[in-house]
């Protein structure tokens, strides 16, 4: 995003004709690099830039498409579904900080917070965490200021209402749960702001993987709970993240 602002306040200070930036822009929608196509209007198209799937890619192509996004201007890339073992061999070629819980690799560091107001992640239980932070620090490399609220779940309901200001102060929550997925309802009845279930494949037998707690969130009685998929904390981070930076529509 950062490259396409530059050549706008080019034309701005009459550094460049509208035409000679218009052909920069369309030039290079995305860079081939064999294995991979790379969005590089990304960022201009929807206000944040590609964002690199890690699972099933093999170190070296992970580092071939950071390459290719630095090479195009982009500073900040963040790795999901990143491997321990796979991070290790990243680190080697470039600076990148993992986070071996939420499998994820962030290069280029975490932005100072431009959102709107605060994100709270909330999670049932402990065994939610992994989501949880895959979903915080997914936001949190948007720019988004999150604040973490774990182990609330309703099997002991007084640890969530202990937490009434953060909750009725948030711009976005997310509430992340496994085994019956209750707590989005709760928080969802509590709450003045959108709240982003995500159920997890945390539980015993009949919650089948999360499909239980998916059922139950989508079948929630509270009104402004709207939900994503099994495990999806980068999903739900991006989303709230998205939501938090509503302001730039104003106008």
């Amino acid at each position: 995003m950062s490259g396409y602002r530059e050549i706008l306040e080019q034309v701005r200070d009459g550094a460049l004709s509208v035409d000679d930036a218009l052909l920069t822009i369309k030039k290079k929608p995305f860079a081939d690099i064999g294995y991979a196509k790379v969005d590089l209007h990304r960022g201009v198209r929807q206000g944040a830039p590609e964002v690199i799937f890690g699972a099933g890619k093999k170190a070296a192509q992970i580092a071939g498409i950071i390459d290719s996004m630095k090479t195009n201007g982009q500073e900040r890339i963040l790795i999901t579904r990143l491997s321990e073992k796979k991070a290790g061999k990243v680190k080697k070629l470039y600076e990148m900080t993992y986070y071996e819980e939420a499998r994820i690799g962030i290069v280029g560091g975490i932005p100072k917070p431009d959102g709107i107001g605060k994100i709270v992640v909330a999670t049932g239980g402990t065994s939610d965490i992994p989501v949880a932070e895959e979903a915080a620090l997914t936001a949190e490399v948007h720019g988004n200021e999150v604040v973490r609220l774990y182990d609330v779940g309703v099997a002991g309901l007084h640890r969530l209402l202990a937490h009434m200001d953060e909750i009725m102060s948030a711009s976005v929550i997310i509430a992340i749960a496994g085994m019956e997925g209750a707590l989005a309802s709760v928080i969802g009845g509590l709450a003045d702001c959108p709240v982003i279930a995500v159920p997890t494949s945390v539980g015993y037998g009949t919650s089948m993987n999360g499909v239980s707690a998916l059922l139950s969130m989508l079948n929630s009685c509270a009104s402004g709970v709207s939900v994503v998929n099994i495990d999806n904390g980068f999903g739900a981070g991006y989303l709230a993240g998205m939501m938090n930076h509503m302001e730039g529509k104003k106008g």
